[in-house]
């Protein structure tokens, strides 16, 4: 789920950090510039993991920022094909389930890679499995498993300023850079109450068992 990536980049110190140790203020800069940022192939900055080499820091002219050529590795979030992962139901719509792991909700499950047959309620939002008669519910806030299908990349257009009827001024970013695709027709997939419950179901009537097995050894 997560890999270490390296990467090279110009680094811009503002001129209050230079008080700081030099080391201090480059992990810094790399934070703020990287940390929840999406980039192209490569996935989601988490975190600055640590600095390989940097240069000498050139001080701009007019601007009093420092900038340094850092190569550095940052921890990014980026699954492979094939992964299990754990997260929770964000919201359902007819074309599918969208899913949200904390730090990244653009997951999303199509209604062909849910299990069958599986219906969508729209009088509760919901979509249902049912399995031989039953009714199983993905409920909105469900914890749930999901395999990783694949991944889709876009092209990120600029972010626009536009004035509403009142004069405010709302930034439209666009769309999402990075998408993922998963799955939840395999068997211990969806939401894990479901699968909880049966193993539970397993546990005690193996315990029963186990205690009847006692009982006619002791009556021997």
């Amino acid at each position: 789920m997560f890999i270490l990536s390296t990467i090279e980049d110009l680094i811009q110190i503002e001129p209050e950090a230079t008080g700081r140790p030099s080391a201090q203020a480059i992990k810094d800069a790399i934070n703020t510039k990287f940390s929840n940022k999406i980039i192209q192939k490569v996935g989601l900055c988490i975190c600055l993991f640590d600095i390989l080499q940097t240069s000498e820091g050139l001080i701009g002219h007019g601007t009093g920022l420092v900038n340094v050529n850092v190569e550095f590795r940052m921890v990014v979030f980026r699954p492979f094909r094939g992964e299990i992962l754990y997260g929770r139901i964000k919201s359902s719509n007819e074309e599918g389930i969208v899913i949200d792991v904390e730090f990244f909700n653009e997951i999303s499950v199509p209604y062909q890679n849910l299990p069958k047959p599986c219906t969508f309620d729209h009088a509760e939002g919901v979509w249902i499995w049912r399995p031989d008669g039953a009714e199983l519910f993905f409920d909105r806030g469900e914890s749930v498993l999901f395999k990783v299908e694949h991944e889709e990349w876009f092209d990120q257009k600029p972010s626009v300023q536009q004035k509403d009827a009142h004069g405010n001024t709302i930034t439209d970013i666009g769309g999402t850079a990075w998408r993922i695709i998963g799955s939840m027709e395999q068997s211990g997939l969806g939401p894990t109450l479901w699968w909880g419950e049966g193993n539970e179901e397993t546990e005690q009537g193996g315990q029963e068992e186990a205690d009847e097995d006692v009982d006619m050894g002791e009556e021997e």
